[in-house]
């Protein structure tokens, strides 16, 4: 069976103009990178916001397993048999971090035949986006520290400085560090640290701007550290936001590529919805919904993540509603939720199938208390049968949602003209807006809310110095912004080993750091890092290299 490397180096990629043609996108719009992708110029968007939107339909997944569910492989399937089906499509994907790709999740293009191309590229550097993110952190980080030395006419206090620098790679010996080592030219040693670039704060501001004012007003946002007295330091006190969005700016224009079938997609943003809101940003979806009837889109990891930080967050900020959602399972995942080790998931096992369906019945009642309307689709594996499906296909029935066995992987919008079909049938149902809180509820509650209605949690552990913070933060004028829970992918609780659907566990919150420039307020809860580490085995061993200067190893 060819892997998806192979599989899209063996298509025929069209020019990138063609696929803009496609999407209503006129050449001169366009800012080439190569033949097959390239950047939409802010005059084009700025020009197709009088148009009226499209519809929005968000894919999300179960609670993620080593068995894997193929949630952007949906995306993407979907977003084909759309436009097959004679609906004029556009897809809006995250970019992949190259944390994962070096380390155990691997790409996040997709796979098979629903993938969007040039995948190497896309996995890598792309247009380098994430990496003028990172430039954009460090010069942050890098003012303060020069701030701190010629003399600190602010009077920030450098052990309450709360920028951190970023990488897009996995390295945990950077989680915390001690800079300005080596002596008086060096400047004043402090306590400091890295985060994954997804993780930062510049990404988040990233993805949620809407133009370029808007994003340098939020880099001038960011509080980089408080005085002694807890008044607050901005990036726009140490004069960074201008050169901070200069580096920002041929980044913030999205990325037109494309599908093995040539539909259009954007792809830009941040992924990470675990430690981040890990969302593609504003600027794709709104230009998608201006230029499609339809645009599909997904949220990171579970629903208990992604997906209520893109309707809590994302939503919330940018007016934006989904239509449909799409809850992403696999028959292997839900036997591994049900018990079942991964080297077992080959046998039929219809009552571990009954025993994860807590885990897909959990997601699905999440995603209708946003007042959506829900379709389950189940990427099919050779191993599948036909009883096990039943499980799923009547559970499911039993909630009125209905479920649709999908094959893109293997037929591309072929195989997934059902699920396309049935979100149709929804697109006029009428989803009405219906967020999780008000902006007026206290910061605390509102983690109490996320842990109790989503997670399903008895309640959340608050330290007497976390709830001091969050109460300095409404003092400073902060307590009607949202919440971004970082906590562990794999399970509800903020313990990995608690597959299903558990519930009464207590959510212990760890840190909070305010985000005043994303405009919101992150938990960090449990043993969740905002710096991953590298596995035992990491895939970057086998990436490389053939003799004819082609990349190996990538998935």
């Amino acid at each position: 069976m060819a892997s998806d490397l192979e599989i899209a180096r063996a298509a025929r990629l069209r020019p990138i103009a063609e696929i803009a043609a496609r999407a209503g996108i006129p050449e001169d719009a366009l800012e080439p990178y190569g033949r097959t992708k390239a950047k939409i110029g802010f005059d084009f968007i700025q020009q197709a916001e009088s148009r009226p939107d499209g519809a929005l339909v968000l894919v999300t997944g179960i609670s993620p397993t080593a068995a894997g569910e193929g949630k952007t492989t949906t995306v993407v399937g979907l977003g084909d048999a759309l436009n097959a089906v004679g609906q004029r499509t556009m897809i809006c994907l995250r970019e992949p971090s190259m944390g994962p790709c070096f380390g155990q999740k691997g790409g996040a293009t997709g796979g098979g035949r629903a993938q969007v191309v040039p995948m190497e590229e896309i996995n890598l550097h792309f247009t380098g986006d994430f990496h003028a993110i990172t430039a954009a952190n460090n010069l942050l980080a890098a003012m303060v520290d020069n701030h701190l030395f010629w003399g600190n006419a602010l009077g920030l206090d450098s052990r309450r400085v709360s920028t951190r620098r970023a990488l897009d790679v996995n390295d945990r010996a950077l989680r915390s560090i001690v800079n300005g080592l080596g002596g008086g030219a060096n400047g004043a040693p402090r306590e400091d640290g890295f985060d994954i670039t997804v993780a930062s704060e510049v990404m988040a501001v990233f993805c949620l701007s809407r133009d370029l004012a808007d994003l340098r007003e939020r880099l001038g946002r960011i509080v980089v550290g408080q005085r002694r007295d807890g008044s607050m330091v901005t990036a726009r006190d140490l004069k960074a936001d201008g050169a901070m969005a200069a580096l920002l700016r041929d980044a913030l224009m999205p990325n037109l590529v494309q599908t093995l079938e040539g539909s259009p997609a954007l792809v830009h943003g941040g992924p990470f919805a675990n430690i981040a809101h890990g969302c593609n940003s504003v600027m794709a979806t709104r230009l998608g919904l201006k230029l499609a009837d339809v645009v599909v889109t997904e949220a990171g990891f579970g629903a208990d993540l992604g997906a209520e930080k893109f309707l809590d967050i994302k939503c919330r900020s940018a007016g934006l509603w989904p239509a449909c959602s799409v809850v992403v399972a696999t028959l292997r995942a839900l036997k591994m939720h049900g018990g079942v080790a991964k080297s077992a998931l080959d046998r039929e096992d219809v009552g571990a199938v009954a025993r994860g369906m807590a885990n897909l019945s959990r997601h699905v009642e999440n995603m209708r208390k946003f007042g959506l309307p829900v379709v389950v689709g189940l990427n099919r594996f050779t191993s599948d049968t036909d009883a096990e499906f039943a499980v799923v296909r009547d559970t499911m029935a039993e909630r009125d949602v209905e479920t649709v066995m999908c094959t893109h992987w293997a037929d591309g919008a072929v195989g997934a003209t059902g699920l396309a079909r049935a979100v149709l049938a929804r697109l006029g149902s009428g989803a009405l807006p219906t967020l999780l809180y008000p902006a007026t509820m206290p910061l605390a509650e509102k983690l109490r809310t996320v842990a109790r209605e989503i997670y399903r949690a008895a309640d959340i552990a608050l330290p007497a110095a976390v709830a001091r913070r969050l109460a300095a933060f409404e003092a400073a004028g902060f307590a009607d912004v949202p919440v971004c829970i970082a906590k562990t992918q794999y399970s509800f609780s903020a313990d990995p080993t608690l597959m299903g659907a558990p519930e009464g566990h207590i959510l212990p919150i760890r840190e909070v750091r305010l985000l005043a420039g994303a405009g919101f307020v992150v938990a960090v809860c449990g043993d969740i890092m905002t710096m991953p580490g590298l596995p035992r085995v990491p895939a970057a061993e086998t990436i490389g290299l053939d003799a004819g200067g082609r990349i190996e190893g990538l998935f």
